[in-house]
């Protein structure tokens, strides 16, 4: 057994009534650097935004945490070498994310970074996703609400290069405590300085409005992680500097001002660098409904510092009345089971079909670091990559909270029951205890796929008993000159049941590079039962038509599908400029309906927009989704009329004949009385039929002794409209 490092920042903060349990923590005697955001403001809903514009195609480079690898290829002792059963729990649901050919209402992707870095989250409603470097909002049966758009889109009109630069290593997140929506991503310039790009949906509707800001930060800020905690949305880098940007400055754990951010006021961040012995350190993020302990610190975990296998973790809490008492807790070493990094931290995993290799990332755990709130214990999960025999495997943790907040391995274990290479995982617990761990697998006779194991809370410890099942096995793999795979995946629980899992990670669907895809997959472990509200019920909306100036209607119904019928109050989400929306009945039992009507004005641009409907109850929230085409108006009722033919020669004193012809527009049916307003001297002029709504006759009798060249012309008018229309007439000798 080797030893694990941990940290902690701990508050001693009375001004913000947090105190924790126990003994006060020691501190590292680091001073947290406090820093205002560079800038913030609160965007549009999403619909309102013009698409961001594609960037150039990139290979993502990842900067590598220099450390000490252990190089032994010693047999692993926690190696789980066997399946336990082959018989894994059925998918719920299955269905592609953002990738190559993928398509939503903005268009077709086309993958242009690599590798994905595919992140995505679960909320009440939606799954939103991000990839390198755009980013798509699904229902959860999979249908796509909008997207896929660069992700830099989200500021558009910010400024700044949060709004020119796309660069993606992005971040999503549900914020479970105040059913919100975080997205991020950096914005690093050639030469600097570098931003972090942060937005926070203003309501739980991801496609609405967010609060804006940006975070700056002298060196290269890369591999940014994010954890959700009560009193702060916490974030990690590994910063680098020097002249090309290379040269590695250790990890920095920084605190964003979260109660702030969440209404939009002025924020700032308080940071801790570590020393160059550190990198890759995760941020706890909150699973569950039960929140930590008051005073509790947030937790941060990484790989430690010694040669053979430590895992290092802190504790860090802030003071946002007196930053100077913002406290970082000494590094403190557990220990746990020898491992050796898959392929030294760097590329070695095999594919079928090539010789080309993909790269481990084993130089650092895999997002995320799952926080969760029992009750009667706080445990937290994490993983990284591992040697495991002839092949890598998945080393996973679970950390329980002691007495003083003190940090203990409760179980590990390397999931590698056979010969294929497992890695890039990521792990999460369900509200029963429950643990799922989705990972990439591949072989020299396997093309890189995803599945996922399991075990359940009374499982012998340190085994995944659930059996193997498949996401997707990949029908591609990645071809020369292109190892890099990830950056991370993601494992996240659904808040409604908080059983459900869903993973998302990338795949190929054909050999090649650049061209890589995503899948995002649903599960749940036997054992953990959902708590459907008692009184429960379900919405759906039909979709509206409106002209520019009009009105459309949708008509709300909803249908009671637990429990005892409650009032269900209607409301909706963000709209389209110049309309408005109102219900009759505002509210009715569920079981019963509504009638929406919308209201443009002449203003609104004519398009398709998609509007949320929300349905609140006492027990229970849902909402769905409508389509609202706005038309544009018809034009006004009018006419033009033409001579033809426009010009014509004849002796003088001869008779002239033109054709008078009144076109109709916006339905106008006249009829249009017709005049000659302008003639050759001494002419006159007759129409026949005068007036009329399509064509008339014009004869002009001509004197004798007229010659030259004359404009004919002839005025029609109908009401207070009116118009004219000209030609020539040259009269010769007779």
């Amino acid at each position: 057994m080797k030893s694990i490092r941990v940290w902690a920042a701990l508050p001693v903060v009375l001004a913000l009534a947090c105190g924790s349990a126990g003994a006060p923590e020691q501190s590292s005697g680091l001073q947290a650097n406090v820093a205002a955001a560079e800038h913030h403001d609160v965007s549009p809903p999403l619909f309102l935004l013009a698409p961001a514009a594609p960037q150039l195609r990139s290979d993502h480079e990842v900067k590598p945490i220099p450390r000490r690898f252990n190089p032994a290829a010693a047999a692993d002792p926690v190696r789980q070498s066997s399946f336990t059963t082959l018989l894994a729990p059925a998918l719920s649901g299955s269905f592609d994310g953002v990738g190559q050919g993928f398509v939503g209402p903005a268009g077709t992707f086309t993958v242009n970074a690599a590798p994905p870095d595919t992140n995505g989250d679960i909320g009440p409603n939606h799954y939103v996703q991000t990839v390198n470097t755009n980013y798509a909002i699904f229902d959860k049966t999979g249908r796509v609400l909008y997207g896929p758009v660069p992700i830099n889109t989200l500021w558009s009109g910010f400024g700044g290069f949060c709004q020119s630069n796309n660069d993606g290593d992005p971040i999503v997140l549900y914020d479970p405590i105040s059913d919100r929506w975080l997205i991020s991503q950096f914005a690093v310039p050639s030469g600097g300085p570098y931003s972090q790009c942060v937005a926070v949906s203003t309501t739980g509707d991801p496609t609405g409005s967010y609060n804006r800001y940006s975070f700056g930060y002298s060196a290269f800020p890369d591999y940014p992680k994010f954890g959700v905690w009560p009193d702060a949305y916490y974030v990690t880098f590994n910063m680098f500097g020097g002249r090309k940007g290379n040269t590695f400055q250790g990890a920095t754990l920084c605190a964003y001002d979260r109660a702030r951010m969440l209404t939009g006021a002025a924020a700032t961040q308080q940071c801790f660098s570590l020393g160059t012995a550190y990198g890759g350190i995760l941020p706890a993020d909150l699973d569950g409904k039960t929140l930590p302990p008051a005073g509790s610190p947030e937790y941060f975990v990484g790989l430690g510092a010694t040669v053979g296998g430590t895992i290092a973790t802190w504790k860090m809490h802030v003071d946002w009345t007196t930053p100077a008492n913002t406290t970082l807790s000494p590094v403190t070493e557990l220990p746990v089971a020898t491992f050796s990094e898959a392929c030294g931290g760097r590329t070695c995993i095999p594919q079928a079909g090539t010789s080309q290799q993909l790269d481990s990332l084993a130089d650092r755990v895999m997002y995320r670091l799952a926080y969760r709130n029992f009750g009667d214990h706080e445990a937290m999960v994490l993983n990284h990559s591992v040697t495991a025999g002839a092949s890598t495997g998945v080393r996973w943790y679970e950390l329980r909270v002691g007495a003083a907040n003190t940090l203990s391995v409760f179980q590990q274990g390397t999931y590698a029951p056979d010969a294929l290479y497992r890695w890039m995982g990521s792990i999460a617990l369900d509200k029963a205890g429950n643990m799922a761990l989705g990972f990439s697998v591949s072989s020299s006779a396997t093309k890189p796929g995803l599945h996922y194991t399991g075990r359940l809370a009374g499982d012998p410890a340190g085994v995944m008993a659930q059996g193997e099942g498949v996401f997707i096995d990949g029908t591609g793999s990645q071809l020369s000159n292109l190892n890099r795979w990830g950056d991370y995946a993601m494992m996240g629980v659904d808040p409604v049941d908080d059983c459900t899992f869903w993973f998302t990670s990338e795949y190929l669907n054909v050999d090649g590079t650049f061209n890589w895809n995503t899948r995002i997959s649903s599960f749940q472990l036997p054992g953990c039962v959902g708590a459907p509200a008692a009184n429960d019920f379900s919405i759906s909306a039909t979709n509206a038509t409106a002209q520019a100036g009009g009105t459309g209607t949708s008509t709300v119904t909803t249908a009671l599908t637990t429990g005892t019928a409650e009032t269900v109050t209607f409301t909706t989400g963000a709209l389209p400029s110049g309309v408005t929306a109102s219900f009759n009945p505002g509210s009715a039992t569920a079981g019963g309906g509504s009638t929406l009507t919308f209201s443009t004005s002449s203003g609104t641009t004519a398009g398709t927009y998609t509007v949320t409907v929300t349905g609140t109850a006492a027990s229970a929230t849902h909402s769905t989704t409508i389509t609202l085409t706005v038309t544009a108006p018809p034009p006004p009722a009018d006419f033009s009329i033409a001579l033809s033919p426009s010009s014509q020669s004849h002796r003088n004193g001869s008779t002239v004949i033109y054709t008078v012809t009144v076109a109709s527009s916006g339905g106008f049916s006249g009829p249009v009385t017709l005049a000659a307003t302008s003639l050759p001297r001494s002419a006159t002029a007759s129409f026949s039929p005068n007036p009329t709504a399509t064509t008339s006759q014009m004869t002009i009798a001509t004197a004798a002794g007229v010659l030259g060249t004359f404009t004919v012309t002839v005025q029609g008018t109908s009401g207070t409209l009116s118009h004219s229309a000209s030609a020539t007439l040259t009269l010769t000798k007779h």
